[in-house]
Formats: structure tokens, C-alpha cells, sequence
């Protein structure tokens, strides 16, 4: 049985509810997964697993920073096996910056890593005032305001096509 891991970065748990929806996908195609937060101390063993999934979130423009501290750290066992990638992020809720070749965040990542994915996946993100403290609820507000996003305080708008991510999945259980 193929063993799959989902590691994940993210910021206000959006990132790891898709992580854990696409485990659901490929268990349900007879595919062992491991879901696991990546965390500044994050030391995995990838020896287990066939495959390996990473899936991160965008906060004020960039991914977290043990993102990409666990692939330099561990670009050799990462480069032996078979991999994904995505990012969530609020831009990818625009038609026009949803997919891998528009998403600035995406090629940004391929074009800074050395780590090759076979395949890449760009899922809005959520945006969910209630949860932000005082800065990021405004910092949030602003840039959302800006780009002609919500700017209710109240809301909490998820913008991941959900369709999408299931496609995502159904691929992960297709790479050889």
C-alpha cells in the first residue's frame, strides 16, 4: 500500500482542512496518509513514505518560513521521492490568479526551489475576520479593501473551489 504524507504550513488552519480532505480523497483510493503540521522544529523521518504532499498558506505575501526552512533542510530525501505542491492563498480567488501560471505566490516558490514537484495546485484561501487579532483583522481589511475583496468584519468567506482540490487528489493517487 502506497503511504502518503501531507505536510503542512499554515497560519489560521485553512491550509491544513484542505490537507486533511485530500487525505480523505486518497485513503479512499486504498492509499495510506499521514497528515503533519511543519513546524520551525519539524523534524520528519520521509524514510516511510512514497510519496510526500506539501500544501501552504500565504500571510501579507509570502509562505511561512518553515516551509521552506524543512526543504533545504531535507531537499535530499524530498528529491527521491515523489511529490506535490500547493499553495492557498486569497489571490487564487480571482479568475485570473487561480491557477499555477498566474499565481504569483506559486511561481515565486518553483522558480525560488530547487525541488521539482510533479504536480502543483494553486486553492483560494479563506478569509475569516472573527478569528484575527487587532493588526491582522486591519492589515487584512486594507489589503482586501484594495484588491476588492470582502471588508465585512463579520465574515468569513472561504474561497477555495473545493472541486478543485478534489481533482488535486485524484491526480496524487495517479503519479507513478
Amino acid at each position: 500500500m502506497k503511504h502518503i504524507i501531507f505536510l503542512y504550513s499554515t497560519v489560521d488552519g485553512h491550509t491544513s482542512k484542505i490537507c486533511n480532505f485530500l487525505a480523505k480523497i486518497v485513503e479512499s483510493h486504498g492509499f495510506k496518509a499521514d497528515v503533519v503540521q511543519l513546524t520551525p522544529e519539524s523534524e520528519i523521518d520521509l524514510e516511510a513514505f512514497d510519496q510526500i504532499v506539501i500544501g501552504a498558506s500565504i500571510r501579507y505575501g509570502k509562505h511561512r518560513p518553515e516551509l521552506e526552512q524543512f526543504i533545504d533542510d531535507n531537499i535530499k530525501s524530498i528529491k527521491t521521492k515523489k511529490g506535490a505542491f500547493f499553495s492557498v492563498n486569497a489571490v487564487a480567488r480571482k479568475p485570473d490568479k487561480k491557477s499555477v501560471s498566474t499565481n504569483p505566490y506559486v511561481r515565486k516558490f518553483l522558480n525560488k526551489t530547487i525541488w521539482k514537484p510533479e504536480i502543483v495546485g494553486v486553492f483560494g484561501g479563506m478569509i475569516n475576520y472573527p478569528i484575527y487579532g487587532f493588526l491582522d483583522k486591519y492589515m487584512i481589511l486594507l489589503i482586501m479593501w484594495i484588491t476588492k475583496g470582502p471588508t465585512d468584519l463579520n465574515a468569513k468567506v472561504d474561497f477555495t473551489d473545493w472541486d478543485d482540490v478534489k481533482a488535486f487528489g485524484k491526480a496524487l493517487c495517479k503519479i507513478k
